[in-house]
């Protein structure tokens, strides 16, 4: 969980009526002019709404099981019929980007035992108009930076050499149609596109748009991750093995997986 560095103020935001996240922050700086005057290295004053910054194992996609540094942006915009991070959704605590900088250099350690990979999430990470810059300075001091992001947000604003996984939501979601088809040609050979699929129609609208996209020549790679259920059963899972069998039954060229860390701990617990 996200300790606090010295005295903060803890931030408020709401949802408009077209789901857009506003925090108080950016809508003063987009007031002021100033945030389209500032270039990266002049937005670092700037505060962003956190919910928590931990060290863990990474759970999913081609890095599972590395050591990682999380940075959890608070707010979202959409509202997934099987989210795990609801607790993201609102509330959360403001934090300069030097600050989130000193908090995983803090985590991160230093020498040979320092960790190199931090994922920058949600929420939605991309709500926020400082997470460019964020990604920025962290890359600039020697860390890999991935984002996770829902697919509804347009990629192509991130910097060069960010790691992009993104996701296409499925039918049973709850939020199907909201991936924004431009992001296929703004991800690349270092990218992931990640499906979490809760059903069969789920599994074969996933399959469909793989091929008719063809995912598997556009990025990295094409990750297919079964819902876990709910432990308070707010919600069915699908078992690893019906979406293997699936997954190897149409010979697909994808890569299940699995989340890592709830195997590891408590699925319910937060902060890893």
């Amino acid at each position: 969980m996200a300790h606090g560095l010295g005295r903060r103020m803890h931030g408020t935001c709401h949802r408009g009526r077209s789901g857009e996240l506003f925090l108080q922050t950016q809508e003063a700086a987009g007031k002021s002019g100033l945030w389209r005057s500032l270039g990266i290295s002049e937005v670092r004053g700037f505060s962003m709404l956190i919910t928590e910054i931990f060290k863990s194992i990474q759970g999913e996609g081609t890095r599972a099981g590395l050591p990682c540094i999380f940075v959890r942006l608070t707010g979202c915009n959409l509202r997934c019929t099987w989210c795990d991070t609801a607790y993201a959704f609102h509330g959360g605590t403001k934090y300069s980007i030097e600050e989130i900088l000193e908090k995983v250099n803090a985590l991160a350690g230093d020498g040979h035992q320092r960790v190199p990979l931090v994922e920058i999430t949600g929420g939605e990470p991309l709500l926020q108009p400082e997470t460019p810059a964020l990604a920025q300075e962290l890359m600039s001091v020697g860390y890999t930076v991935m984002i996770e992001t829902s697919g509804e947000r347009f990629v192509g604003k991130l910097p060069t050499g960010v790691i992009k996984i993104v996701d296409v939501k499925c039918p049973d979601s709850g939020e199907p149609d909201t991936f924004d088809l431009a992001n296929l040609a703004a991800v690349g050979a270092n990218d992931e596109i990640k499906f979490v699929i809760s059903t069969r129609r789920d599994y074969d609208f996933a399959r469909d748009f793989v091929t008719r996209h063809q995912l598997a020549e556009r990025v990295h790679e094409v990750l297919f991750s079964p819902v876990f259920a709910d432990p308070n059963g707010a919600w069915p899972g699908l078992t690893a093995r019906e979406l293997a069998e699936w997954i190897l039954g149409d010979g697909l060229r994808v890569r299940l997986g699995l989340q890592l860390h709830k195997l590891i701990w408590d699925p319910a617990m937060k902060g890893v």
